[in-house]
């Protein structure tokens, strides 16, 4: 039991990091190397200073839709955690981490809602002045979609988790 408790846990923590790297970071859409968008900045690659300049997003309601269900995602998850440590050490033996186990649901499920919104609406997301099929989603993309899974996981992990001690 305690190897399960010391799995979900880690589950937990590996799945809030790669949340707020896919919220924060920014590769969503990258064409050549050089240029990317992520859900806050269109970023462009100036070799001759060798930085980014980066400039705001243009603010659609597509694009404020998946912000929105990002951070809630980091936000149901956070809650989780920090709900989850305290029934560790204040539920009564045999308690079941329902709360705990449906913050990491409705987390899965906001990631969800918004990595499919980027899907379905990219062109309506990103830059119009690019062509996009010059371009391809990026790893923080990815890392979203990889996510899903295992926040529904820990979730159902969590509604069936009992204390023991």
């Amino acid at each position: 039991m305690a190897y399960l408790l010391m799995f979900v846990t880690l589950l937990h923590l590996i799945t809030l990091a790669m949340l707020f790297i896919a919220t924060m970071e920014k590769s969503w859409w990258v064409w050549d190397g050089m240029e990317n968008s992520d859900l806050w900045y269109n970023c462009r690659f100036d070799n001759s200073t060798g930085t980014w300049l980066c400039s705001s997003s243009k603010e659609t309601e597509w694009l404020q839709a998946v912000q929105v269900l990002m951070v809630l995602s980091v936000v149901f998850s956070s809650i989780s955690f920090l709900v989850f440590l305290g029934q560790l050490f204040t539920m009564s033996k045999g308690g079941l981490f329902y709360f705990t186990g449906l913050c990491q649901v409705f987390a899965g499920l906001t990631v969800f809602s918004a990595a499919l919104i980027y899907t379905l609406h990219k062109k309506e997301i990103l830059p119009t002045s690019k062509e996009l099929t010059s371009g391809h989603f990026g790893y923080c993309f990815i890392l979203a979609w990889v996510c899903v899974p295992l926040l529904l996981c820990s979730g159902i992990i969590y509604i069936h988790l009992r204390k023991k001690e």
